[in-house]
């Protein structure tokens, strides 16, 4: 299954989501989507959410704090704010603990990072931010393939410098 992630949306609907997410089997956004992104990437693929910091109860009403699944043999947690791992906060800590899952996707610091905890094996991967909002310079969303419990084909694109596309 081909994923597309994202995350720091903060509202901002780039035309250019279409053309990296077209060919993904689902989106998976990290939180803090603003009003119109859910809209604007679920008219592409299926979307799972969560809520970040930043969103307004319409959102909060509608997507979870955080999501435990199985995507191909992989299982995945997604939660907005998770520490600075493998240094994870505790709520994070608690979830990884009962849930003991393959893939943490997580955003909030706007900085795209990927690595993996020595001591679980455990994968997790921030997408960095694709809005204009925040301090990050470059924009930035992934795509990865869940494949019978492995996870490949990572993928990085930059969108271009935050603040070099007027939003639409």
């Amino acid at each position: 299954m081909k994923v597309g992630l994202i995350s720091d949306t903060h509202g901002y609907c780039d035309d250019a989501f279409r053309q990296y997410f077209e060919a993904c089997d689902e989106i998976w956004h990290a939180g803090d989507l603003g009003p119109g992104v859910a809209e604007h990437l679920s008219a592409i693929s299926p979307l799972r959410a969560v809520f970040g910091n930043i969103d307004e109860k319409e959102i909060r009403a509608v997507y979870p704090e955080y999501l435990v699944f199985n995507c191909d043999e992989v299982k995945v947690l997604i939660i907005h704010i998770a520490g600075n791992p493998p240094a994870f906060n505790a709520v994070t800590k608690k979830l990884l603990n009962i849930h003991r899952p393959d893939l943490l996707v997580y955003g909030h610091s706007h900085i795209l990072r990927v690595g993996k905890d020595q001591n679980t094996g455990l994968l997790y991967i921030n997408p960095g931010a694709a809005g204009q909002h925040g301090f990050h310079r470059k924009r930035t969303l992934m795509r990865i393939d869940c494949i019978k419990g492995k996870i490949l084909n990572a993928e990085v694109v930059e969108l271009g410098n935050r603040g070099s596309i007027k939003p639409s």
